[in-house]
């Protein structure tokens, strides 16, 4: 049996497999070695019947993970999965080349990721060419559900919101610049606060003020990252995954176009579809 997992900071989703065969999946929080520590990754899994009822039964583990990019972030999550699946032989890597596999399979590419945090590469069809993107929530995640919510609880703050999206905001979630500040800045997990908001932005996406945020965040994405990847890649095609690609598709199409003259290939919001599929025919 194998288990492929993709993980962003807001979920990660499971499959399980058996000769050839998917047998279950599902969904749980997610697991990022930037935000947790060792035990708290090993209570999460010991919550999961699933798990708990094929820990033995495992003998491979792929598991991609935001923020799994550094060797000391990868033995924090491979030293709690040989913990917990004691027969299984583990591999961890980062995201954005499970991304890239979803997309592109073994063909070489420039891949972007915009879900709960956004990033980009090049893919040689092997391995992603490292760069100095990825710099998580506070200063980067362009593009983003992190960082519209950013955008949208600044507008909220400095009073910049139209009032009655102002007013929508209060209603729903009876929030203040004291609680936000406090949410933000001292509390634990801020990224969970800020993606708490995801589907605010995305239930009114048709809002003049909240297209125009969602497209600046696109634009500014592409600009500060694919852009640069196609002058030094060229002739290169170009997918997506994640949440705010698939949910904005069209927006994000609209803009890679008409400002850029980017044509994107593939869109897929959630990769574990393709990646339990692509593990099955290796294994």
């Amino acid at each position: 049996m194998i288990a492929v997992v993709y993980s962003g900071s807001r979920f990660s989703d499971w499959r399980l497999a058996d000769k050839g065969r998917i047998t279950t999946g599902f969904r749980m929080n997610g697991i990022n070695p930037y935000l947790q520590d060792e035990r708290s990754i090993l209570q999460h899994l010991h919550k999961n019947t699933n798990l708990i009822n094929n820990a033995e039964k495992i003998k491979r583990i792929y598991f991609f993970g935001a923020g799994s990019s550094s060797k000391e972030r990868k033995d924090k999550i491979k030293n709690v999965l040989e913990r917990f699946f004691v027969n299984a032989r583990v591999r961890v890597d980062h995201d954005v080349i499970a991304s890239a596999i979803s997309t592109f399979g073994d063909e070489r590419g420039i891949i972007g990721i915009i879900g709960s945090g956004s990033n980009a590469a090049y893919y040689t069809g092997k391995k992603i060419i490292d760069n100095n993107y990825g710099l998580g929530y506070i200063l980067a995640d362009e593009g983003a559900t992190n960082w519209n919510s950013q955008q949208l609880l600044k507008h909220y703050m400095t009073e910049s919101l139209p009032i009655d999206l102002r007013d929508k905001l209060e209603r729903q979630f009876n929030i203040d610049k004291k609680m936000i500040l406090e949410r933000v800045y001292f509390a634990p997990q801020p990224t969970n606060f800020l993606n708490s908001f995801t589907d605010f932005v995305l239930d009114n996406k048709d809002h003049l003020f909240i297209n125009q945020l969602v497209k600046n965040g696109l634009r500014t994405f592409i600009k500060t990252y694919i852009k640069p990847l196609m002058k030094e890649y060229p002739d290169n095609d170009v997918n997506f995954t994640g949440s705010v690609a698939f949910n904005y598709e069209n927006i994000l199409r609209e803009v890679a176009t008409e400002e850029f003259n980017i044509s994107i290939g593939t869109v897929v919001k959630e990769p574990i579809h393709n990646l339990i599929k692509y593990y099955i025919n290796k294994n």
